[in-house]
């Protein structure tokens, strides 16, 4: 997650954009290779997990150098202009590499084909496929289709597709933290967003595959799972929207009780979840959290603005005041908690009576961490359809520093109060600064940093906050937490 400390109109983490996933001892087998880079937010580098599943069953092997692919295949994302013209301008250094080797196959994943679709092959030259989030299964033959001399397309959103099935191929092996899918798609329909038409219908998958893929993960070494979906607490397994059993022969299974069951995998599995609408958090979700210790007391819940008349052109479908109600419910029901949020700058129309309003809500909550972005219209979208982009972007880049130094200052507050205070963190590794430190996110998922010790990755320590940034705990450890003796779990 992108913490304050790292501010700009951003909305995924930057330091992982364009990864090219690449699995261990790869370079040592032979058949074709594929090149596959990431862009986006934790959703498309979970769909990647996928997407490498797919084809490494089908004999491909991966690789990161582009130079010696057969495929190359970049996972997009279509939430502002700069993510896809980011895409456009690497496309770019493909050019030269496709003219060498005319065999090279070039295809656009995820959310930009799905905007773009047919459109990507004209106004892109070198891309040969194109296929949207809910048509991976279809990759091989589509692959197998250019290479007959056809340019290929597969757009098509489903109301099925979850990829329940699959086992996703882990872009971090050895590693402690992961991300599994347990919704694709949203209903929500916000008019800034162009979600609902690249990722299309919300559905969710079956809680038993999700809690198997949570216990393998945890027997394969991961001590800490994010559910992901684009909203995630929407979840509800044979219940339609209005809460009506589909089919009265299977189980029903709301977010609530999701969660519940991921976190009775182990009680040295931390269970996170991304992202929230305000709408669907409800008192039972509120109070799972608190009943279940292994369960992170973080809630990342975007407001956008703070005026009800901004929502209601947003169509976020809540009021300042019920946004309100909801953060005295979880100040009331989870202890210890802390709350992040989204925040848009210099949407249509915003007045600055709106902007200050936005403001004034910061200060009554007094967020722990934000996303923080100014407005950028997205095509089809109701917004484009329906409003004009009327904000000029001086404006919009003005009103967004007032909000990231306003953040600034309450995420030092919330840190500052968590000084001489004793947290549980989950060792990632070293500090970026030094190898005599060690860095791992607490329950609230701040990071810690703290001298290493005899501690390694994957260990749980109790550390002792002494110091703090606005995005850091400084600390030490007092108390190595023991592993509860059951450390491999039956799948079922």
């Amino acid at each position: 997650m992108q913490h304050t400390e790292d501010i700009s109109e951003k909305t995924m983490d930057e330091s992982k954009q364009g990864t090219a996933l690449m699995l261990p001892d790869e370079a040592k087998k032979g058949g074709k290779k594929l090149f596959l880079e990431s862009y986006g937010c934790a959703m498309n580098f979970a769909d990647s997990e996928v997407v490498a599943s797919i084809l490494t069953k089908e004999g491909f092997s991966t690789t990161q150098n582009s130079a010696e692919a057969d495929v190359i295949l970049m996972n997009t994302c279509s939430i502002r202009d700069k993510a896809e013209q980011r895409v456009r301008k690497r496309l770019t250094e493909f050019r030269a590499q496709k003219k060498e080797n005319p065999d090279l196959v070039v295809g656009i994943l995820g959310c930009m084909a799905e905007r773009l679709k047919k459109n990507l092959l004209e106004e892109e030259k070198l891309v040969d496929i194109v296929a949207g989030p809910d048509s991976y299964r279809d990759l091989p033959n589509l692959i197998e289709e250019v290479g007959t001399g056809q340019k290929a397309v597969n757009v098509l959103l489903s109301r099925e597709e979850t990829y329940a099935d699959i086992s996703p191929v882990r872009l971090d092996k050895g590693g402690i933290s992961g991300f599994v899918s347990i919704t694709r798609g949203c209903d929500n329909m916000c008019s800034f967003c162009v979600v609902p038409f690249t990722r299309g219908r919300e559905r969710s998958r079956d809680p038993q595959t999700i809690v198997r893929e949570c216990a393998e993960m945890f027997n394969a070494g991961y001590r800490e799972v994010t559910l992901l979906g684009q909203n995630v607490n929407s979840y509800r397994y044979n219940l339609s929207a209005k809460g009506e059993i589909r089919d009265e022969n299977l189980p029903t299974t709301n977010f609530a009780q999701l969660m519940e069951m991921v976190a009775q995998v182990s009680p040295d599995l931390r269970v996170r979840f991304s992202t929230s609408h305000p709408k669907d958090m409800g008192d039972d979700v509120l109070h799972i959290i608190a009943k279940n210790e292994n369960i992170a007391p973080y809630i990342h819940l975007p407001v956008q603005s703070g005026h009800t008349d901004m929502l209601k052109r947003m169509n976020r479908g809540y009021s300042r005041e019920w946004f309100l109600n909801r953060i005295e419910a979880i100040r009331n029901i989870v202890p210890d908690y802390a709350i992040s949020t989204d925040i848009i700058t210099g949407f249509c129309g915003e007045t600055d009576e709106e902007h200050q309003a936005t403001l004034s809500l910061m200060k009554e909550v007094k967020f722990s961490f934000a996303y923080m972005y100014q407005y950028s219209e997205r095509p089809k979208t109701l917004a484009e359809r329906k409003f004009e982009d009327n904000v000029p972007d001086a404006l919009k880049k003005k009103r967004l520093q007032e909000v990231i130094e306003l953040q600034l200052s309450h995420s030092l507050i919330h840190n500052e109060s968590r000084i001489g205070k004793i947290c549980k963190v989950l060792i990632e590794g070293f500090s970026k600064r030094s190898d005599d430190d060690l860095t791992g996110r607490d329950e609230q998922g701040t990071k810690n940093v703290f001298p290493k010790g005899t501690y390694k990755k994957g260990d749980y320590v109790m550390v002792k906050a002494t110091s703090c940034t606005s995005a850091t705990l400084i600390g030490e450890v007092v108390e190595l937490v023991t592993p509860h003796p059951i450390q491999q779990i039956e799948l079922k």
